[in-house]
């Protein structure tokens, strides 16, 4: 009887085991069609100019978008996420030095990159939230890759991003925003320009950076990272609602909200909203209330 009951059970953990590859082999093929999809979008010229003022433009556009989080202060780059079950992440040295952008890397390239997220192979980009720029209108574009470009060369080699296992589970799943190629619109026609004015369709062209984390509605919910806290609804049915506008401000400046909470950056990164000016901090809080 004992060695029956040994055979049975054998033959049930094999036949898991192999239903397991099987699904497994199903994630890692789904994952694969990702990788290496190839993209053919039309990269609308800019203009990128490269005056002090232009510049000064876009050292404040990557201060509000957070793009030192992934890419350093100094833009060398850095590894922001290293995880052996989600993978190995780092944002590109975006410099000239050693490591860097390689020579030869021309407008075209950077506006590909930074509005379509694809890179020179004509594949997505990796966890670059292109998505937060593709509507940038052509002067906020063309500070921020102004003020990229004349930054001083740092030399800074990388280890090359990896994707583990649950990575690309939670990819295929739509859990992991991973490729962001696949969540843009490129055939988007941006504007030339968007005025700095505290009205709401300025507030609606700033919240694009609010939606990588609190999703498109603005609603919350899961967080985009895997195993983060749940994100908070900030339309006017969230705590938002409640706020007045300076009470909104102080909050985006120092991470202490009305209700007696201290945000933690890693969280909600109250440090880069800090950086918003006051016109724009009250355009936001005007566009969010009126959801």
């Amino acid at each position: 009887m004992f060695p029956k009951i040994l055979k049975w059970t054998g033959i049930v953990l094999l036949g898991l085991a192999t239903l397991l590859l099987i699904v497994f082999g199903i994630f890692f093929y789904l994952y694969g069609t990702h990788v290496n999809k190839q993209y053919a979008v039309t990269v609308r010229p800019v203009e990128i100019p490269h005056d002090s003022a232009t510049i000064a433009a876009g050292a404040h556009l990557f201060a509000i978008k957070g793009c030192g989080d992934c890419h350093g202060a100094d833009l060398g780059g850095k590894v922001f996420l290293d995880d052996p079950a989600v993978g190995r992440f780092a944002g590109a040295n975006l410099t000239a030095g050693q490591g860097g952008r390689p020579a030869g890397y021309t407008d075209q390239d950077w506006l590909r990159a930074m509005r379509h997220g694809i890179g020179t192979d004509n594949k997505s980009l990796k966890l670059m939230p292109s998505y937060e720029y593709a509507k940038l209108s052509d002067k906020d574009m063309a500070a921020l890759i102004a003020f990229c470009k004349a930054q001083p060369p740092v030399d800074r080699s990388l280890p090359p991003t990896t994707t583990g296992a649950l990575g690309k589970v939670l990819t295929v799943l739509g859990k992991l925003p991973l490729f962001p190629a696949e969540k843009i619109d490129h055939a988007y026609q941006q504007p030339a320009t968007m005025a700095v004015s505290v009205t709401k369709a300025y507030g609606e062209y700033l919240s694009v950076s609010c939606s990588g984390c609190h999703n498109p509605r603005f609603t919350g919910g899961d967080s985009p990272i895997p195993g983060g806290k749940k994100v908070a609804d900030i339309t006017s049915k969230g705590n938002v609602g409640k706020w007045t506008a300076q009470e909104f401000m102080t909050a985006l400046r120092t991470g202490s909200t009305p209700e007696g909470l201290m945000l933690k950056n890693d969280e909600m990164p109250w440090n880069m909203t800090a950086q918003y000016s006051d016109e724009e901090l009250q355009a936001l809080f005007l566009y969010l209330k009126s959801l």
